[in-house]
């Protein structure tokens, strides 16, 4: 459950200027990592609650219980079937069985159907809370059709209907959806809060030294950073891995994800073009780069690795495809590393 309790000190902060939003739309926008999803339901949870305080939801009433339970008359959610069993949400009966029955994929879009459901959820009479809410993430994966079908009922919501959509994309929010909320920029939490919540929250207490690793693996972001304490990353795997990848040496990625062995690579070649230029690194270190080659080369590396980007999900061969990514590292950095 996401309460005020639970949630870190930065969300709290922006939670207690939002539960007074007097708009009927209001867009949650950045980059990943932000909790724009964590921040939305807890926003929803407190416009659900029996006992609101000015900490937030009480997690306690029947209101919040429900809400909890994905059973509340007064909240309809809008999520990507291929994201819905991650967050916990069900599936529209008729979806589930032709996913069930392998007819086709979950889709990671909200489709027109989905819509079309919360437009009537709409049209409904206010059941146990002082409004209905909407909530939708990502709202960038809303397909046009399901956009179009939504845009008359988010310009004019019966009721006292709210609408909080997440978003980690703006740009790729139709403007006629965008132009019809109060976006909220999503504030970057200050690396102090961040490596103390994290050293509270992850798994077996892990020392502020560890916490702030994990914070700088996830760039800046401190919901991602949990990815890596699931992971168990210690500081001196991310300090060795930028020259084992230059050399072609998996290592401690043999048991990682492919989209997390992609984006560490990404990761890599964003912080060696960095550093060519004269900038600072952002993820690794600047002493534990690999010596560099030259800017076009990672310039090409990192198009080849946009493009694997787009295909990281489909069902290939993990592990060839592993070895071809490692392979490629080790081109990229062959001439240097021989020369070093």
């Amino acid at each position: 459950m996401h309460n005020a309790e639970t949630l870190p000190p930065w969300l709290q902060d922006q939670l207690a200027e939002l539960r007074s939003q007097r708009g009927h739309a209001l867009m949650l926008s950045g980059a990943t990592g932000l909790g724009q999803y964590e921040l939305a339901y807890a926003l929803a949870q407190v416009w659900l609650c029996e006992r609101p305080s000015e900490q937030g939801a009480c997690g306690s009433c029947d209101g919040c219980h429900a809400v909890a339970l994905r059973s509340h008359p007064d909240l309809h959610v809008l999520v990507p079937e291929a994201l819905a069993p991650e967050l916990g949400w069900p599936i529209e009966a008729k979806a589930q069985d032709e996913i069930d029955k392998k007819t086709r994929k979950p889709s990671k879009w909200i489709r027109v159907d989905a819509a079309r459901a919360a437009v009537a959820f709409t049209q409904l009479t206010v059941s146990r809370a002082a409004h209905q809410v909407v909530l939708i993430h990502p709202a960038h994966r809303l397909n046009v059709e399901a956009a179009n079908t939504l845009l008359k009922t988010l310009e004019e919501p019966p009721g006292n209907t709210r609408f909080i959509l997440a978003c980690e994309a703006l740009h790729q929010v139709l403007p006629t959806i965008r132009s019809r909320c109060h976006i909220h920029h999503m504030r970057w939490p200050l690396a102090a809060d961040a490596i103390e919540w994290l050293h509270r929250v992850a798994p077996n207490k892990a020392s502020p030294e560890t916490a702030a690793v994990w914070l700088r693996a996830a760039g800046g972001r401190a919901q991602d950073a949990l990815t890596w304490a699931a992971i168990g990353l210690t500081a001196e795997q991310w300090q060795r891995l930028p020259k084992a990848i230059a050399n072609g040496d998996m290592g401690i990625m043999g048991d990682w994800p492919a989209a997390t062995v992609l984006d560490t690579l990404q990761k890599l070649a964003h912080d060696a073009q960095a550093q060519w230029v004269g900038a600072s690194p952002r993820f690794f270190e600047a002493h534990d780069l690999p010596p560099l080659p030259h800017l076009r080369v990672l310039e090409q590396w990192a198009l080849r690795l946009g493009d694997w980007r787009r295909s990281v999900e489909h069902p290939f061969n993990a592990g060839l495809q592993l070895e071809a990514w490692m392979t490629d590292c080790q081109q990229v950095f062959a001439p240097v590393t021989r020369n070093a």
